[in-house]
């Protein structure tokens, strides 16, 4: 690894364990109306309101809240999927739910995930919307997920088509984030005080892709 890329990474970590740190002490009731103001937001964008297949994570410690908006669009008659993780395979897998309290328990880290056993497995190209969490996002599309990169590989080689918006609360937000090549730029990020649109050709890394 060139003395770049490794300031790169390092530069990356940082910025992570700074910024979750911080989302992390928020109180719960700040980020629970954060939340519902990222939720109104979020209900008055016409691609959402005319898309019938969404992609949505379930929120899991401090993150954007998720289970109101699920609620809300299988109540619409929308279908609804979200994530299992595959470590071994370093992936992502989709699986269409119609009852979260039923449907989805601690999985992979305690994260809540499909239980393959309840629900099917879902085609991503089906899939209109993909909602994704993060730890730090920027002001041009760019997105630090949590180390793993499963979403960015999810978006790259199995959802390319699907709209892109990233949900996150204002102090996950800087200016410009060190990216990498495999790093996958959102197309909207929308958060308690605004909503943010990028052209997908802002995202540029500035290192080579890792293996």
């Amino acid at each position: 690894m060139s003395a770049t890329l490794a300031s790169i990474y390092a530069q990356r970590l940082l910025l992570r364990q700074a910024t979750l740190t911080r989302r992390d002490r928020t109180s719960p009731a700040r980020r629970e109306a954060w939340s519902r103001a990222i939720a109104a937001r979020l209900a008055q964008l016409p691609q959402l309101q005319e898309a019938q297949a969404i992609f949505t994570y379930v929120h899991f410690r401090s993150e954007v809240e998720t289970l109101s908006l699920i609620a809300a669009w299988l109540a619409a008659g929308k279908q609804v999927c979200v994530p299992l993780t595959i470590p071994a395979e370093r992936r992502l897998a989709a699986y269409w739910i119609t009852d979260p309290a039923r449907d989805v328990a601690p999985g992979y880290c305690r994260i809540p995930e499909p239980d393959p056993q309840r629900t099917a497995l879902a085609d991503p190209k089906e899939i209109e919307i993909v909602i994704l969490p993060g730890s730090v996002f920027d002001l041009s599309g760019g997105r630090l997920g949590y180390g793993g990169g499963f979403y960015d590989r999810f978006l790259a080689d199995q959802a390319p088509q699907a709209l892109r918006v990233g949900l996150a609360f204002e102090l996950q937000v800087t200016e410009r984030l060190p990216l990498l090549a495999h790093d996958q730029p959102l197309d909207l990020l929308v958060t308690e005080d605004q909503l943010l649109s990028f052209p997908r050709h802002a995202h540029i890394a500035q290192g080579k892709e890792c293996p």
